[in-house]
């Protein structure tokens, strides 16, 4: 098959013409049942191939940047599609991140069109600046569906036959850890994508998929896997009501779906609160942070005929390990409740991680690491086909962030992890969250696992409060909050008297109690331990 993953959805429609593949909600029947607009396999096939001849007319063409502002749901996925049979090239950048890091973003990359909502065209005039070099701007709406539908009979479009190294769409980091970054994807890397997800979770055609993560809807069309599009915003899926969920699922007869650890547990609750079980879920992919054992546990009896599976990666990388949580449960799980880190898997085929000497800097080649020993912690450095070759012209993050190894590249996770006797692979925390005390590295996702069994804990964060020492932010239970000194004091007791018997916590003796931690906006998931730190730091 050519290098272009629109291939993937003419061979769908080819294949189970009639079946759905998107479901988009658009009401409430009279019953109370979610009321949705469907398209086949075929249909969306059509609807792709008449959008690209609309925007072929419009002047899209092969290599032009496109920047989406579309909200998840049909005319995405069409549109994304679209684009791949032309050959050009989506930017993807999440709007959460706040307008002023969304326009440096867009003024990066540099896009020569824009298809958005009325108001993403109406921020592109008004911050003309940003937009300098868009001469296409398309809005997506109601006329923009009869448009489209006035291409319906041009007939397909017949794909481009893009090489295995070109540039098939830039999609943003989150920028958790520092500034987001344009990541370049190739054809060839999608396609290994698809490939590996399909083979490592056993997917088959016909299934259906309620993605809680709007990019995870573009490879259902290439897995022959209906999309229910959730009732969620994308923007802060944390907010997200599990009874729509919950409802989503038992209607549509949901076999996969992929979600944030915090999206599960607001979920997860509720299940248990109303006694709900899901038992048309063959398997759930929990990722974007570290997913509890006791999340995993719940989980279990909710979805008594799947299977839990944390996948490891990175926007740059993905996938580079998975576990499920049966393994985790009878194994690694007492181990990660010791303060040993995190197990993510073994890595998939094809897909390689070493442990290295950790290094502040560019290392220019494979030739400088230094690998360590089984069992200890390092930095953890991947390399495989959908491991991306680098971002978008920023030759500095890539010195930082690659490592040459002949015509291939390792990509450096900014991970903190080890390998075990059996290859698996363990994470510890990201590298610049790490406490260096005086005492050695102190490690994010080790720490936090102790604190995080206290009943009253909802979640933790290890901080450096300055010059190494080390403190842990509290984010405790509803109504755990302590209302005076006296409930902090004995709050604290107990923290410690839970620390003293973990000798990687035992020399933390700061403590600080926060309402609701900042997280990031793609997942809602992972802590911004440095804002954190600034705000506790000199306590």
């Amino acid at each position: 098959m050519p290098h272009n993953v629109a291939h993937y959805l003419a061979e769908q429609a080819s294949r189970q013409p009639s079946e759905a593949a998107v479901r988009a909600p658009i009401g409430r029947r009279s019953d109370g049942t979610i009321h949705y607009d469907e398209r086949s396999f075929s249909e969306l096939e059509a609807d792709a191939s008449a959008t690209a001849h609309l925007f072929t007319e419009q002047g899209i063409v092969r290599g032009a940047r496109v920047l989406l502002m579309v909200k998840p749901g049909l005319d995405l996925i069409r549109i994304v599609f679209a684009l791949f049979k032309i050959g050009a090239v989506p930017i993807v950048i999440d709007p959460g991140m706040g307008l002023k890091k969304f326009l440096n973003c867009v003024r990066h990359s540099k896009p020569s069109a824009l298809i958005g909502i009325p108001l993403a065209v109406w921020i592109s005039r008004v911050f003309r600046p940003s937009f300098r070099g868009v001469t296409v701007r398309l809005s997506v709406g109601r006329r923009f569906k009869k448009r489209m539908d006035a291409y319906t009979d041009c007939g397909p479009y017949l794909v481009a036959d893009s090489e295995e190294d070109e540039l098939a769409a830039i999609l943003f980091t989150s920028g958790s850890t520092g500034p987001a970054k344009g990541v370049c994807y190739a054809h060839g890397m999608f396609m290994a994508q698809v490939e590996a997800i399909r083979a490592q979770y056993q997917i088959e055609s016909g299934e259906v998929d309620l993605p809680m993560l709007p990019v995870f809807a573009l490879f259902n069309p290439a897995l022959g896997m209906c999309t229910v599009v959730p009732e969620m915003n994308p923007s802060r899926p944390a907010t997200v009501d599990p009874a729509k969920i919950v409802q989503a699922i038992q209607q549509n007869e949901i076999t996969n779906s992929f979600g944030s650890p915090a999206l599960w547990t607001k979920i997860a609750r509720y299940c248990e609160l109303h006694s709900i079980t899901l038992p048309s879920i063959r398997r759930i992919l929990m990722a974007g942070a570290p997913v509890p054992p006791a999340l995993m546990r719940q989980m279990q009896s909710i979805v008594p005929n799947g299977e839990i599976h944390t996948p490891y990666g990175a926007t740059e990388a993905l996938p580079v390990s998975s576990i499920s949580a049966s393994e985790v449960l009878l194994g690694t799980a007492e181990r990660t409740q010791k303060g040993e880190g995190t197990c993510v898997g073994a890595t998939l085929p094809r897909v390689s991680a070493r442990v290295i000497e950790p290094v502040d800097g560019a290392i220019d080649s494979i030739e400088k690491v230094v690998d360590l020993g089984v069992g200890k912690i390092g930095e953890i450095i991947v390399q495989g086909p959908s491991v991306t070759r680098g971002y978008d012209q920023l030759p500095e993050a890539d010195a930082t962030s690659k490592i040459v190894d002949g015509a291939r590249h390792w990509h450096r996770m900014g991970d903190m992890g080890w390998l075990d006797e059996s290859g698996r692979l363990w994470f510890c925390g990201r590298k610049v969250e790490r406490v260096l005390s005086a005492n050695g590295p102190m490690y994010t996702d080790c720490c936090e696992a102790i604190f995080n069994q206290h009943p009253q804990v909802f979640r933790s964060a290890l901080i450096d409060c300055g010059e190494g020492i080390p403190g842990m932010v509290i984010e405790p239970e509803i109504d755990a909050f302590p209302k005076n000194d006296a409930a902090r004091v004995q709050f604290e007791v107990s923290l410690r008297s839970l620390a003293k018997d973990f000798s990687v916590v035992s020399m933390i003796d700061r403590f600080f109690f926060d309402p609701s931690f900042p997280v990031d906006v793609r997942h809602n998931a992972k802590i911004h331990r440095l804002s954190l730190a600034r705000k506790y730091g000199s306590g």
